[in-house]
C-alpha cells in the first residue's frame, strides 16, 4: 500500500476530521430533538439525494451494484449503518471529551487491523508517530493538566465510540483493496451511492428498532432541518468523499494519524461558535500531532 503524503494527499485527509468535528457538534446540539439512529438515517437520506442525480448510471444491471453486493454490502454496515450511528448514539449517554479520547485510539486499530487481516507491516516510524499524535489528543482533552484525564469515567457511550472506531478503521481497510469494477470505481459519486444505497437498508433496519423498542420522538424545526443538511452534505458526501481519496493515495495505516486532528478541530470551532479562545495548549497539542503524521509517513 502507498504511503505518499504530498499537498493534495494532506488536504484530502485534513478536510474529513474538520468535516466531522462540526459534525460531533452538531450531534450534541440535536441529540434532543431527534434519536440518535434515526438521525444517522435521515443524514444518509439527504445523502442519497444528493448523490443520486449525479450517479443515476449505479443502477443499472451492469453496473457491479449487484454482483459485488457483498463487499457494498459490508462497506455499507460498516462506513453507513454504524459508524456514525454509534458516534451519536455514544454522545446520548458521554460527554464528548470521553468520545474523543476515546476515538483517539483510531491510529492503533488502523495499524493493528492491518497487521491481522490485511498483511500490512508495521514499521518502527508508524508506532513512533502514533504514540506523537495521540499525545497531541491527550494534551486537548486534559487541557494542558494531566490531572483532567484521572477525572473521566467511563459509560456505555464510550463503548460505543470503541465500537464505532472499530467499524471506521475496518471500513478504511476494505477501502484500500479493490474489487469493484474500475467505472464504478472511478466515479466517486457512484462509488459512495453504492455504498449508501446498501447502507441505507442497514440504517433502516436499525430505526425501525429504535422506534419499537424505545420512545423515539422527532421535534421537527428549522434547528433541525439546518442540522441534517450540514451533516448530509458536508460530514457524509464530501468528507467521504476526501477520505476516500486519502486512503487510496496514502494507505489506511497513514490516514488513521489524520483522524486525530478532529478534537483539535473541534477546539477551534469552540473558539469560533462558542466564544472559548484557544491555549497554548492547542498550539504544543498541533505540533504533537503534526509530528506523527509526519513520522508516520516517513519511508
Amino acid at each position: 500500500m502507498p504511503q505518499k503524503l504530498d499537498a493534495r494527499t494532506a488536504f484530502y485527509l485534513t478536510l474529513p476530521p474538520l468535516l466531522w468535528a462540526g459534525n460531533a457538534v452538531v450531534g450534541r446540539l440535536v441529540h434532543e430533538l431527534v434519536p440518535p439512529i434515526t438521525l444517522n438515517l435521515l443524514r444518509w437520506l439527504g445523502a442519497a439525494l444528493i448523490l443520486m442525480p449525479l450517479a443515476p448510471w449505479v443502477l443499472r444491471p451492469a453496473s457491479g451494484l449487484y454482483t459485488h453486493w457483498r463487499r457494498f454490502a459490508l462497506l455499507g454496515l460498516l462506513g453507513v449503518g454504524c459508524y456514525n450511528a454509534l458516534q451519536y448514539l455514544a454522545l446520548q449517554t458521554s460527554t464528548p471529551l470521553n468520545v474523543t479520547l476515546v476515538a483517539s485510539s483510531m491510529p492503533l486499530w488502523m495499524l493493528a487491523l492491518g497487521a491481522m487481516f490485511f498483511g500490512a507491516r508495521v514499521t518502527r516510524a508508524q508506532l513512533v508517530g502514533a504514540a506523537l499524535s495521540m499525545g497531541g489528543v491527550l494534551v486537548v482533552l486534559s487541557r494542558g493538566d494531566l490531572r483532567h484525564l484521572l477525572e473521566l469515567r467511563l459509560v456505555a457511550g464510550d463503548v460505543f465510540m470503541l465500537l464505532a472506531t472499530l467499524s471506521w478503521a475496518w471500513y478504511s481497510w476494505l477501502l484500500s483493496r479493490r474489487a469493484e469494477p474500475d467505472a464504478l470505481r472511478r466515479d466517486w459519486a457512484a462509488f459512495l451511492l453504492a455504498q449508501v444505497l446498501y447502507g441505507l437498508a442497514w440504517s433502516g433496519a436499525f430505526t425501525a428498532a429504535e422506534w419499537a423498542l424505545t420512545d423515539a420522538h422527532i421535534q421537527w424545526g428549522w434547528p433541525l432541518v439546518a442540522a441534517l443538511l450540514y451533516v448530509a452534505v458536508g460530514p457524509a458526501v464530501l468528507a467521504y468523499r476526501s477520505w476516500g481519496q486519502g486512503v487510496e493515495r496514502a494507505g489506511p495505516a497513514l490516514a488513521g494519524f489524520f483522524s486525530n486532528l478532529t478534537p483539535l478541530f473541534a477546539a477551534v470551532l469552540s473558539a469560533a461558535f462558542l466564544g472559548e479562545l484557544p491555549h497554548l495548549y492547542h498550539a504544543l497539542a498541533f505540533g504533537l500531532i503534526v509530528a506523527g503524521i509526519v513520522v508516520s509517513s516517513r519511508r
